[in-house]
């Protein structure tokens, strides 16, 4: 089973200051923690034209829930996080959970 963390960022400040640091700085920082199976972005759009979107979601894919609470605490995992401060200008949430598959 996978378990995934979702991060959804709100709009920055300075959106190209933002793609700029979260491409050369931040995604390295976090494809080095252990235990990631894969990362996927995307820029996200509304569709009720009256609720805005963030503005970038994150997907963070584990084997499980306990691999991704050692990745998190792991020195990488740890760096990873604390550079959020340096760039969500906008505000940030992390949710989490298992992946079922419908059907």
């Amino acid at each position: 089973m996978v378990h995934r963390l979702v991060v959804s960022y709100g709009q920055p400040a300075d959106p190209a200051a933002f793609d700029a640091y979260y491409r050369e700085t931040h995604t390295p920082l976090a494809l080095q923690q252990p235990g990631l199976v894969r990362l996927t972005v995307g820029r996200p759009v509304s569709l009720d034209p009256s609720q805005e979107a963030p503005y970038l979601i994150a997907e963070l894919d584990f084997d499980s829930e306990e691999s991704m609470g050692a990745s998190l605490s792991s020195p990488e995992g740890r760096a990873a996080g604390k550079d959020v401060a340096n760039f969500a200008t906008g505000g940030v949430t992390f949710v989490h959970f298992d992946v079922h598959t419908a059907g």
